[in-house]
C-alpha cells in the first residue's frame, strides 16, 4: 500500500505523488535540451527537486534521444579543500549510480586517469564521446561543495562547455539550493566566486515552485482513493494553509495524520487531526525542521528573520542576505515584493525555536492562570505575568540570542508554559509596523495581545498601538485585548519597578488593557 513520503526521493510505486516533472514542463525546460543549454534548478530543500530531475532523466533516455542521467556532488563535500580526493568520491559514487541508473550501452565508460582539477572534465568528455546519444547530465546537491572543489568543478564545465555536444555533456542542469551566483565559497561567507563566474555559462535559473492548493488536495486525495479514508474539505484547506503548498511538509502532516493519529480508515482526517500533526511534528524537529532551524543562527538569516519578527523595516538588510533566506525556504516574497515568513508551521516554529533555551531556564511557574474547572481566566493570566516579568525578566532578556525582540521571546516562552500543549498560540507579524500580534486559544477561551518595544529616539509606541490592536481585534471578532509596551530605553529603572497596568478605551471603544513592561 501507498504512502505519503517523508525521506528521500519519491518513487510512484511507493508513495502518493503528484506527476514528478508537471513544474519542471512548466518552465519549457524541454527547449532548455533542445537549444543544448546549461542551466540552474534551485528551490528549497524537500521540496522534490531531485525527484523531478530523476523522472526527466528517466523520460528523456527512455524517448531513444537521449542519454540522461541524475548525479550527485555531495559526496565531495567530505573534501573541501583536497580537489583530487573529491573529484575521486564523485566518480566512484557516479559510477555505482549509474550501474542501475542506465542500460549497460548507455554506461560510462571507465573514466581516465588524468591529474587532479581535471578529472572531472575529462570523465564528462569520454563519457559524451563514447556514448551513442546526446549527453543530458543533471548534478544535483551542487552547493553542497565549498572552497576549492566547488570552484574547481565549476571552471571544469565552463571549459568543457564548447565541446558539447560530442565532446561534453549536450545539456546540464546544476541542482541546488541557490542560485549558481549567489554561491559562496564558504557556507555563509560574504565573498562571492568571483568575477566572471565560474558558470556564467548557464542560460537560466529556473525555481520549483511549491505546490498550488489544487495540487495539495489531488496528492492528499490520492490517499481517499487508495484507502477510502476522506480528508474533510476543511482539513484539506488546512493542510495548504499550513504548508502553503510546501511538498515536505504536506507529506509530513498527511503521515502523521494518516498513519500514527487515525490509523482506522474509517475515520476521516479533520482539521483537529491536522493540528494535532502539526504539533507533533513542531515536537519532534524532524530533520527538514531541524535543518532549517539550524541555520537561524547564521549571522546572514537573523539579518532578515530578527527585523521580520520585530515588525521592523529592512532597510540595512542587503539584498544578498534577503535572496539567501528566501532560497532557503524559510521566507518567501509576495506579488508586491512584501517578504514574509514562507507559511503558517514555520511562522509557528521559528519563534518557539528561538525562545526555546529561555523556556527551558524559565522556573517553575504554578498554573494559577485556571479557574476550578481548569478553563483560561484572562485575568489571573494578567497577575501572573506581571508577578513573573517582575521577578525574572531582567535577567531572561540576556539569554535570548535575537536581542532586539528579546522581550517578545521571554514572553512567548512564559506563554508556551501557560498553554502547555492544551492550547496554542497563534502569531501576526507586521513589517514596518514594529508590533507582533498574539492570539492565545486555550479551549473556548481566546486572549488577543499586541506586542511593541519602546526604544531611544522614538515616541511612546501606545498611540500607534490602539488603533493597530482594534484592527487585530476586529478582525477576530473580539471586545477586548491587551497592548504590551517593553519599554527598552536606557536609564529606566529595573524591571520590578517600572512595571504597571492600567484600563484604557481604544478609538474604537474597546476596554484595553495596557501593560507597561
Amino acid at each position: 500500500m501507498k504512502h505519503f513520503n517523508i525521506a528521500g526521493p519519491c518513487h510512484p510505486q511507493r508513495h502518493y505523488m503528484l506527476p514528478a516533472t508537471q513544474r519542471l514542463k512548466e518552465e519549457n525546460i524541454s527547449r532548455l535540451i533542445e537549444t543544448d543549454s546549461y542551466f540552474v534548478v534551485h528551490a528549497p530543500r524537500q521540496t522534490g527537486k531531485t525527484t523531478a530531475m530523476v523522472a526527466l532523466a528517466k523520460e528523456l533516455t527512455a524517448s531513444g534521444q537521449y542519454t540522461s542521467a541524475l548525479v550527485s556532488m555531495e559526496v565531495g563535500a567530505g573534501f573541501p579543500q583536497d580537489i583530487g580526493a573529491a573529484e575521486d568520491a564523485i566518480l566512484s559514487n557516479w559510477r555505482k549510480g549509474l550501474s542501475y541508473d542506465l542500460p549497460k550501452e548507455l554506461q560510462p565508460p571507465p573514466w581516465p586517469e588524468d591529474k587532479k582539477g581535471e578529472r572531472i572534465s575529462s570523465a564528462l568528455q569520454a563519457w559524451a564521446e563514447a556514448s551513442p546519444r546526446p549527453l543530458v547530465l543533471f548534478l544535483d546537491e551542487i552547493d553542497a561543495l565549498q572552497d576549492d572543489v566547488l570552484i574547481s568543478i565549476l571552471r571544469q564545465l565552463r571549459s568543457g562547455f564548447r565541446w558539447r555536444p560530442n565532446g561534453f555533456p549536450a545539456a546540464l542542469a546544476l541542482i541546488g539550493l541557490r542560485d549558481v551566483r549567489d554561491y559562496k565559497i564558504k557556507s555563509g561567507g560574504s565573498s562571492r566566486l568571483g568575477s566572471p563566474s565560474p558558470f556564467n555559462i548557464a542560460v537560466r535559473a529556473i525555481t520549483l515552485r511549491n505546490f498550488s492548493a489544487k495540487e495539495t488536495k489531488q496528492l492528499l486525495q490520492q490517499h481517499t482513493a487508495e484507502t477510502g479514508q476522506d480528508f474533510t474539505a476543511e482539513a484539506l484547506n488546512h493542510v495548504w494553509y499550513l504548508t502553503q503548498g510546501q511538498p515536505w511538509l504536506i507529506n509530513a502532516l498527511a503521515f502523521v495524520a494518516t498513519e500514527e493519529l487515525a490509523q482506522d480508515h474509517s475515520q476521516s482526517i479533520t482539521v483537529d487531526i491536522i493540528n494535532k500533526a502539526k504539533e507533533i511534528l513542531i515536537l519532534r524537529r524532524q530533520t527538514h525542521l531541524d535543518q532549517l532551524l539550524d541555520k537561524l543562527r547564521q549571522e546572514r538569516v537573523k539579518h532578515v528573520i530578527e527585523p521580520l519578527l520585530a515588525g521592523s523595516v529592512m532597510d540595512n538588510v542587503s539584498t544578498d542576505d534577503r535572496d539567501y533566506v528566501i532560497d532557503l525556504g524559510l521566507v518567501r516574497r509576495l506579488q508586491g515584493g512584501h517578504i514574509v515568513v514562507a507559511n503558517p508551521i514555520y511562522q509557528e516554529i521559528i519563534p518557539r525555536e528561538l525562545a526555546s533555551g529561555t523556556q527551558d531556564s524559565l522556573p517553575m511557574i504554578q498554573p494559577s492562570w485556571l479557574t476550578a474547572d481548569n478553563k483560561l481566566d484572562p485575568n489571573k493570566l494578567l497577575a501572573s505575568f506581571i508577578s513573573f516579568w517582575k521577578q525574572h525578566g531582567q535577567p531572561l532578556l540576556k539569554s535570548v540570542p535575537y536581542h532586539e525582540i528579546a522581550p517578545h521571546l521571554v514572553m512567548m516562552a512564559y506563554l508556551h508554559r501557560v498553554v502547555n500543549g492544551q492550547g496554542s498560540i497563534e502569531r501576526e507579524y507586521a513589517i514596518g509596523s514594529r508590533r507582533i500580534d498574539l492570539l492565545i486559544q486555550y479551549g473556548d477561551v481566546q486572549v488577543a495581545m499586541e506586542l511593541k518595544v519602546w526604544r531611544d529616539g522614538h515616541k511612546n509606541p501606545t498611540q500607534d498601538g490602539l488603533p493597530q490592536l482594534d484592527r487585530y481585534l476586529d478582525g477576530l471578532e473580539l471586545e477586548t485585548g491587551w497592548l504590551v509596551i517593553f519599554d527598552q530605553r536606557s536609564g529606566q529603572p529595573d524591571i520590578s519597578e517600572r512595571v504597571r497596568t492600567e484600563l484604557t478605551v481604544s478609538p474604537k471603544g474597546r476596554t484595553v488593557t495596557l501593560i507597561y513592561a
